[in-house]
């Protein structure tokens, strides 16, 4: 396996978040780590060009010292789905560019990580959604579960949807996004234990990181130490 995809069960659930842990969880195990986020909308800008923040705290975290434009290749600045935003600013976004792009980044990496945008069904140019760029990229899929009131539902939709795709698919990690705690998030993890046979591989609790990038990817590595040995060879 040179690669995971991480997508999510909603928007603002922890992708990045998570994504950052394993790559730091995986940091001292002498593999090159590569990162692609295919699409990232949202963005503001900084010297005159969009600034991808997501992709920029990924490519960080791994390491990597590639141009924005390879790890992030299709950026905007309207907060939405990346076909519409693609849309509004006169933009096609082209699915074999971005196959291009991630066998560019896999051929100098070990494992690459491919960050989506939202959920899995979020359309990238038509009716193309990630769920189809996982297919193309023959990529196993893991899901984060954002810790709140209707995850249940979103959880198990976005599984089986993943299944009933027969796509590859690893399993899921729970976070919490947000410091309050109420009682659907004290019963989410065990609910959803008895509500799907998909494995958890982990669950991780609210945290808030620094501009620190050093002391970051400490804490993360030791918070995520363990998580990827169960579908990564030590």
């Amino acid at each position: 396996m040179n690669g995971i995809f991480v997508t999510g069960t909603d928007t603002g659930v922890g992708k990045t978040f998570t994504t950052c842990g394993l790559i730091s969880a995986l940091s001292g195990s002498g593999k090159r780590i590569g990162v692609l986020k295919p699409a990232e909308t949202g963005c503001r800008l900084q010297d005159g060009l969009l600034y991808p923040e997501d992709a920029a705290r990924l490519a960080a975290f791994a390491g990597m010292t590639v141009p924005l434009d390879r790890v992030c290749p299709y950026r905007f600045a309207a907060p939405l789905a990346p076909s519409v935003a693609a849309s509004q600013a006169g933009i096609t976004i082209d699915p074999s560019h971005i196959a291009t792009v991630f066998n560019q980044i896999t051929a100098q990496h070990d494992i690459t990580f491919v960050e989506g945008a939202g959920g899995l069904l979020v359309p990238l140019v038509g009716r193309y959604t990630f769920a189809d760029l996982i297919r193309d990229l023959a990529l196993p899929v893991l899901v984060v579960v954002g810790s709140k009131l209707g995850a249940l539902n979103h959880t198990l939709l976005t599984l089986r949807y993943i299944q009933n795709q027969r796509l590859p698919l690893l399993g899921y990690i729970i976070n919490h996004p947000y410091p309050e705690v109420d009682e659907a998030i004290r019963t989410n993890v065990q609910a959803l234990q008895k509500l799907t046979d998909v494995p958890c591989l982990g669950v991780v609790p609210f945290t808030r990181l620094s501009d620190d990038i050093n002391r970051d990817r400490q804490l993360l590595g030791n918070m995520f130490n363990g998580f990827t040995a169960k579908f990564f060879d030590p």
